[in-house]
């Protein structure tokens, strides 16, 4: 068997852009992918891990399963089946573990190497600081929903058949235009809007979530999640926290807001119990963040009153014995970074620090 580094990009997060495929977005081509970065250009193995309830895992119980301490022993063990040569399917040991996590990815991150220090090489924390100040003013700006409630054909039970006879005709395979149709009643009242200006607006709303559904997301059979899965309320609620204008195209917003994830209520209960408030780690950390985060920076990672270089660089504190240090700031980026139009540049800058720190495949 071969030994390589592989950076271990796993998929925790909180935030709006908790898809499946955070780390490989697909939009635009994958040109925004994380992992064609990682892998394309600098030969890097990866893996990612969906958060519990999310993907191919099971929709567990979302408060008394689904929490953060139980998601950090699984990433553990997985790190160890990467390092012993039992990660199913792939017949390589690692000698090398690089984990990266995104937001509640990064606290994650965090915690594990807290409580299993000898488990990974380098630590990559984005879209995260020290300082959860605004971590109240998300959760309300969120004007959270049941997610079985907001994309119902998604993460409920309703079908696309029920919602066409609820709609127009008793023939289950009807194709209705409702985006002509709310253009033709806005026409009617001397409103006239072409068919993509009504869909730019109807789609920033808690109507498109349901309207996204059934037209563009529905997955083969209801997830039917209980009512503990939680998510923001629509596409201006993921604005607000996660995109920072007009730094990002409004078709990957709306592509966002349609595959988003849900929350569990035990993730949110659970985050920061048991967090210790330093870590014997002894190797690199790089935390990235986007400068105009508002989540962990309140709209400005820079705004630091002079105690530190950035809002970030408070966590340098956390590591007492890390090896190396690194906040870096990306300009023109907000919380969400894959979502953005430096994405790529920012995806190069992690990898160039992975192996400036000896982390490269060898």
């Amino acid at each position: 068997m071969t030994k390589g580094s592989v950076p271990l990009c796993y998929l925790l997060k909180l935030s709006a852009n908790a898809i499946n495929s955070y780390w490989d977005l697909p939009f635009n081509d994958y040109n925004y992918s994380y992992i064609n970065v990682a892998v394309d250009q600098y030969g890097f193995d990866t893996v990612s891990i969906d958060r519990f309830g999310i993907g191919n895992s099971s929709h567990a119980d979302p408060l008394n399963v689904v929490q953060a301490p139980a998601e950090v022993s699984a990433v553990y063990e997985i790190t160890q089946m990467l390092r012993n040569g039992t990660f199913p399917t792939v017949n390589k040991q690692f000698s090398k573990v690089v984990h990266a996590g995104h937001s509640f990815g990064a606290s994650q991150t965090y915690r594990l190497s807290a409580l299993h220090p000898e488990a990974t090489d380098g630590i990559v924390l984005s879209g995260w600081s020290l300082n959860d100040t605004w971590l109240g003013q998300t959760l309300a700006g969120w004007n959270v929903r049941l997610a079985r409630l907001n994309q119902p054909f998604r993460f409920g039970n309703a079908t696309p058949a029920a919602f066409l006879r609820r709609g127009q005709g008793s023939d289950d395979t009807d194709s209705i235009d409702l985006v002509s149709s709310f253009g033709s009643g806005l026409a009617s009242i001397g409103i006239d809007l072409t068919n993509e200006e009504v869909w730019q607006q109807v789609a920033t709303t808690e109507i498109g979530n349901i309207l996204n559904n059934w037209n563009g997301t529905i997955e083969g059979v209801p997830q039917d999640l209980p009512t503990g899965y939680l998510t923001w309320v629509d596409y201006t609620a993921n604005q607000w926290a996660f995109l920072y204008p007009p730094y990002f195209d409004l078709a990957i917003g709306i592509y966002a807001e349609r595959t988003k994830q849900p929350v569990a209520l035990g993730e949110l209960f659970t985050l920061a119990i048991g967090l210790p408030p330093s870590t014997p780690y002894t190797g690199p950390v790089q935390i990235f963040t986007g400068r105009q985060d508002a989540i962990y920076c309140g709209g400005d990672c820079l705004e630091t009153g002079g105690a530190y270089e950035s809002i970030p660089a408070a966590a340098r504190d956390m590591f007492p014995n890390a090896s190396s240090f690194e906040a870096y700031i990306q300009p023109d980026m907000g919380h969400g970074i894959n979502f953005h139009y430096n994405s790529t540049g920012a995806s190069r800058v992690i990898q160039e620090w992975i192996l400036s720190q000896g982390l490269g495949s060898s």
